[in-house]
């Protein structure tokens, strides 16, 4: 599922990922090494959703001697939680159409 921003991905499957281990972790580099991504690539991802969305989904506080850090902001927060039940519902609503579509995958 892929939430749209004019023609900008605002959220999907990576970025939801990339939001859930800023949460989990609270430092953007530790998210992008545990995604397999770079850290650049990760801003990159970052500043897109920030600039998709009224307020900051991630907020950042530079390195340095205090060694910086992240945080999802409260729209964050709720943007994620919002999109995860989404997606369960999704898959709720979905669940015979799928088992019907995996007993035509080979095994």
């Amino acid at each position: 599922m892929r939430v749209l921003c004019g023609e900008v991905i605002a959220l999907g499957p990576g970025k939801v990922d990339l939001l859930a281990l800023i949460g989990e972790t609270g430092s953007i580099r530790e998210a992008a090494e545990r995604m397999g991504m770079s850290y650049m690539r990760a801003w990159k991802l970052i500043k897109t959703m920030n600039a998709c969305f009224k307020k900051p989904l991630v907020e950042a506080v530079r390195g340095g001697r205090a060694h910086g850090g992240a945080a999802l902001s409260p729209t964050g927060r709720m943007a994620l939680a919002l999109y995860e039940q989404m997606e369960a519902n999704c898959v709720d609503s979905a669940r015979s159409q799928w088992k019907e579509l995996r007993s035509l995958l080979r095994d």
